[in-house]
């Protein structure tokens, strides 16, 4: 089910009073932009991300991620794509405010401090937990599958990265759709 006019108005304005507990001022431009993507799952709550572009070209992007708490981002990767030149994506976070559980492939966590959402759980697969707090930063290699939650108050996280092509992103679950 697709998120209404008015759930996107309303939860940007949340996004909007995250992005001001991180100390970070959108423009009125921006503060209309901010994408509120579900995934195509209609459980925003649960499973998306808000997001503002601030750049995004072929050479390199920025942007802020904003989690609710426990919001997840789902397991996904970043291909490459032979047509752009783009080897996928490499993108570094770097949390403002808050807390993120970031999970990336490596050595299991033996008791991850995230869960993802019970009807989903078979769909994440790498638990190697990274936990960034504000000032914290971790780079995400080309190519690696990863995933990550807000803590228990939420999270914004700048990502500095790479060319972003979004709808290319690849999934470990299959009922998501990735369109902006």
């Amino acid at each position: 089910m697709e998120l209404t006019q008015i759930e996107v108005k309303n939860w940007q304005k949340v996004a909007i009073e995250y992005l001001d507990k991180a100390g970070i001022t959108l423009t009125t431009e921006e503060q209309d932009t901010i994408e509120i993507n579900d995934l195509g799952l209609g459980e925003y709550e649960q499973t998306g991300v808000a997001l503002v572009v601030y750049f995004n070209d072929e050479k390199y992007c920025a942007k802020e991620m904003v989690l609710m708490p426990r919001q997840t981002c789902p397991q996904h990767y970043h291909p490459p794509i032979p047509e752009f030149d783009y080897i996928g994506k490499q993108e570094t976070f770097r949390c403002r405010w808050g807390v993120v559980y970031l999970y990336v492939k490596g050595e299991t966590t033996k008791k991850p401090k995230a869960k993802p959402p019970e009807h989903r759980k078979e769909h994440y697969t790498v638990w190697h937990e990274i936990v960034l707090k504000p000032g914290d930063q971790f780079t995400i290699p080309p190519c690696t599958w990863h995933w990550f939650q807000g803590g228990p108050q939420g999270a914004v996280v700048s990502e500095f990265s790479t060319r972003s092509v979004d709808a290319k992103d690849l999934f470990t679950d299959p009922e998501i759709q990735r369109t902006p």
